[in-house]
């Protein structure tokens, strides 16, 4: 078994959806023997992207949602169809016992990710932390800092809104 967890962008160009997906089957698919576990916070964007990933490529998929409050209060409408899909799909919905769905929120489900997963996959610009916290660039960070590998997808022409 391959544990993979993600960390990304969630506000990708509509251009770039595509490219990031794209990169990911690639980058998925050597894992896809049948023990591929994806681990992800399906966020729209890229935690999403690569959840679909992991399906299609006959993987199992951990949901890890940072907050009790989370698909009510900061699921937008136009992203709830494919949260509530891949909330269904997952083998394991893991709820965080956080009320709220805020910055610390964020940080224990990004801790919990790198605490399931053998190494990190990130959509990431690579681009340093904006130090708010919480973000991309912080778990990479972390995954590195805890001797996570890490594997870096960025494919070109791919941009953030914005």
């Amino acid at each position: 078994m391959t544990t993979i967890a993600v960390t990304g962008h969630m506000d990708l160009t509509d251009a770039s959806i595509p490219l990031v997906r794209d990169a990911l089957r690639s980058a998925l698919k050597p894992y896809a023997d049948g023990s591929l576990i994806g681990v992800s916070c399906i966020a729209q964007g890229s935690d999403s992207l690569f959840a679909e990933a992991v399906l299609e490529l006959g993987g199992h998929l951990v949901a890890v949602i940072p907050s009790q409050d989370y698909r009510e209060n900061k699921v937008k409408p136009e992203h709830a169809p494919t949260f509530d899909r891949l909330t269904e799909a997952a083998d394991e919905v893991l709820v965080l016992p956080n009320e709220t769905a805020n910055r610390t929120a964020y940080e224990d489900a990004n801790r919990t990710l790198l605490l399931r997963a053998d190494r990190l996959m990130a959509v990431w610009n690579g681009e340093p932390p904006t130090g708010k916290g919480g973000g991309t660039a912080d778990t990479v960070l972390e995954a590195r800092e805890a001797g996570l590998p890490v594997d870096v997808v960025w494919p070109d022409g791919a941009a953030r809104r914005g």
